[in-house]
């Protein structure tokens, strides 16, 4: 998401120039967009989804304290007007915006976001969104049931809210995630579970339907608090995990853009029409493998490690992918402020792997199975391709392929011995909640999906929280991705070149790095000339 204040109004624009987004602006219209991840929707409702489909959708009805700025790479302040923070850099004093109503018209208030947050943490909400919440003072004791409320949140008033942090840290790059959505308690109480289904929310686009596995469709909001935004009258976004059905429906119109895939990024990059309305950006997400640690191979570091080492993650990314992919090196990807420029990653070396599985007692190999989306690009193909590299040290894979509304839950259960996904680990750029997701104290059903557990890698966490020299921090956030990688829970493939093609008419897609498909519509517009621009 993006947001900006005065201060940024140059870099506007400047910006109008380059995508349309300005004066020029044009309202009206529908806008066709995709939700290519997986499969169908799981939830609509925020506090309760880690997968990408789901918030693709559910960022444009919602809002959170702080929003993703497209211009500045990093979050600010998105309810709120202004924020003072205390010298120890523990406490934020936020005024809150006034006049922004959800969209059953109430106004919201400091109420709203103390509830919000406490609905994350309530143990029973099992929201993928608590480690964010959890750098509040006082939320872990209130989601272990120690407390009746988080201690770190005070309402001042009505429209000022104060934040006590855990530690010194700043909460932007945690509370501007989607998963941290502001909803109104009265309509999340009144509906139950329906709520997912029929979901409220203060963004610029509100609710109106929800075909089951075909698409999603919201509407413009006309008392959203940017006043004159959004500009489009309507959004429909299509299910549609097969790339080749995305191309098809890209050539012949019926898109108005749509995520880049691997089999389409070569040719899409050759054709001088399309190539020249594409948008990309080294996104913050790392593809790997994660290995259940309860399966009892996957207890030996040398077997993991043996994995890493028999697989060419590379000619999988020329081969497979199409070169639309960066090779990892760690968990850290290259755009994170604590990525580690001089790191290898691990060599390809099947000497190396059969070795290590002889030392871990695996000489004569195992059989393992992997769920995954038939995503070309983190999902089963990739599975496949890997398959004839892990014969080499005798292990034998068996891919599953499960929908990606179905694939969440799993791991959020343990329930596989190893899983193919893109997990996001930029964390709105800061490496530090990146890394947080695979802190022992942080369970699975908050992105530890690995049940990670290392001692010396929380010390470093820890100690990081405590730096305030930002090139110190780094430099310890670089030492626990090392460990992390020398640990190796997980099988470190890729991190991904995003990449969305649009059509001549679609004016003010962005270069996202946290998800290319987040995409913020509140400033999209369709020009005259779209075929769908006077459409209700």
């Amino acid at each position: 998401m993006r947001r900006f204040g005065a201060a940024s109004a140059v870099a506007l624009l400047l910006l109008g120039t380059l995508t349309g987004v300005g004066v020029a602006a044009r309202s009206g219209g529908t806008f066709n967009f995709v939700l290519p991840y997986g499969g169908d929707v799981l939830t609509l409702d925020a506090h309760k989804t880690p997968n990408t489909n789901d918030q693709i959708v559910t960022i444009n009805i919602n809002r959170s304290l702080y929003g993703w700025d497209d211009n500045t790479n990093r979050p600010q302040l998105e309810l709120g007007e202004k924020v003072d923070v205390s010298a120890d850099g523990l406490v934020y004093k936020i005024a809150l915006k006034k006049g922004v109503k959800f969209h059953n018209g109430r106004q919201m208030t400091a109420d709203d976001i103390i509830w919000s947050y406490e609905r994350i943490m309530n143990a029973k909400t099992a929201s993928p969104a608590a480690r964010y919440v959890r750098i509040i003072k006082g939320a872990k004791e209130f989601e272990e049931g120690k407390a009746q409320k988080i201690a770190g949140l005070r309402k001042l008033d009505d429209f000022t809210l104060e934040i006590t942090m855990d530690r010194p840290v700043d909460p932007a790059y945690s509370l501007y995630e989607g998963g941290t959505a502001i909803l109104p308690k009265e309509e999340v109480e009144k509906k139950g579970d329906a709520f997912g289904t029929d979901p409220v929310g203060l963004g610029p686009f509100k609710f109106s339907k929800w075909v089951k596995g075909s698409e999603v469709m919201v509407v413009k909001n006309p008392d959203y608090f940017e006043k004159g935004k959004p500009y489009l009258d309507k959004v429909v976004y299509k299910v549609m995990p097969e790339g080749a059905a995305r191309d098809a429906a890209f050539r012949a119109k019926e898109l108005d853009a749509t995520v880049v895939g691997s089999a389409q990024y070569p040719v899409y990059k050759a054709d001088p029409q399309i190539a020249k309305n594409m948008v990309e950006v080294p996104e913050l997400f790392t593809r790997l493998i994660g290995f259940n640690p309860n399966y009892e191979p996957f207890k030996k570091k040398e077997v993991r490690q043996a994995i890493n080492y028999a697989i060419d993650s590379k000619l999988i990314i020329d081969r497979l992918l199409k070169g639309k992919a960066y090779p990892a090196v760690g968990y850290l990807p290259s755009t994170s402020p604590a990525f580690d420029a001089s790191a290898k990653g691990y060599e390809y070396n099947v000497e190396k792997a059969k070795a290590l599985m002889k030392q871990a007692g695996y000489e004569q190999g195992f059989t393992f199975e992997c769920i995954g989306t038939s995503n070309e690009a983190w999902g089963i193909p990739v599975v496949e391709a890997l398959m004839p590299f892990l014969r080499a040290i005798n292990v034998t894979v068996k891919p599953q392929q499960v929908e990606g509304a179905a694939l969440a839950p799993r791991l959020q259960k343990l329930d596989y011995q190893a899983f193919i996904w893109s997990v996001s680990s930029g964390a709105g750029g800061d490496s530090l909640q990146a890394l947080a997701r695979w802190e022992s104290k942080n369970p699975p059903t908050a992105g530890n999906f690995v049940t990670y557990n290392n001692p010396e890698f929380d010390k470093l966490l820890e100690a990081a929280r405590k730096e305030r020299d930002a090139a110190k921090r780094n430099d310890i956030l670089r030492k626990a991705d090392a460990v992390f990688k020398d640990d190796a829970p997980i099988w470190f493939f890729n991190y991904n070149k995003a990449a969305i093609a649009h059509q001549p008419w679609v004016k003010g897609i962005k270069p996202v790095a946290i998800e290319m498909m987040y995409q913020d519509l509140t400033d999209l517009w369709v020009d005259d000339s779209s075929p769908r621009a006077k459409e209700k």
